[in-house]
């Protein structure tokens, strides 16, 4: 499969809300191929999460790394926040070097399609938590910058 090129910010695909994926589009290989590509992608780029704009496709699809296995999640909704949330430190390959305190749920549900376009509920706990709501951020035009205190930047030279 191919790797694509990371759309950085201040590119105006991070900032656009993602377009539903019509299920149907799920059974053609061309949609196949760009979830595979996806994958290749994040996992070439040392990713745990990656969505669609961030590879220049204005589409509601997110991968995330749950351990070493791959999840695919078309059209994410999220629910059932828990009421607990923890600060941790986010990056992202978008805005490359740059790193920011976030405050997350501990836990969420979602609701998608899988890459089949079966309907798919989870809850996610912890790290993967942590992952769907910085993706599903980013195909509602939401960076991680948008939600940061602490916002470190590289150090120029």
């Amino acid at each position: 499969m191919a790797i694509k090129e990371i759309v950085t910010h201040p590119s105006a695909y991070l900032r656009k809300k993602s377009a539903p994926v019509k299920k149907r589009y799920l059974g053609v290989q061309e949609c196949q191929d760009f979830i595979d590509d996806m994958i290749d992608t994040m996992i070439k780029h040392d990713g745990i999460g990656l969505a669609a704009p961030q590879v220049a496709k204005n589409l509601n699809i997110i991968v995330a790394l749950d351990g070493k296995n791959p999840l695919v999640f078309i059209n994410p909704k999220l629910y059932r926040f828990s009421w607990g949330k923890v600060e941790v430190e986010e990056g992202c390959l978008s805005i490359p070097g740059v790193w920011g305190k976030v405050n997350r749920h501990r836990a969420v549900s979602v609701v998608a399609l899988d890459r089949k376009g079966k309907r798919i509920r989870m809850r996610a706990k912890g790290m993967l938590a942590v992952i769907l709501q910085h993706e599903v951020d980013h195909i509602n035009g939401v960076l991680f910058i948008d939600k940061a205190k602490n916002i470190q930047e590289p150090l120029k030279m």
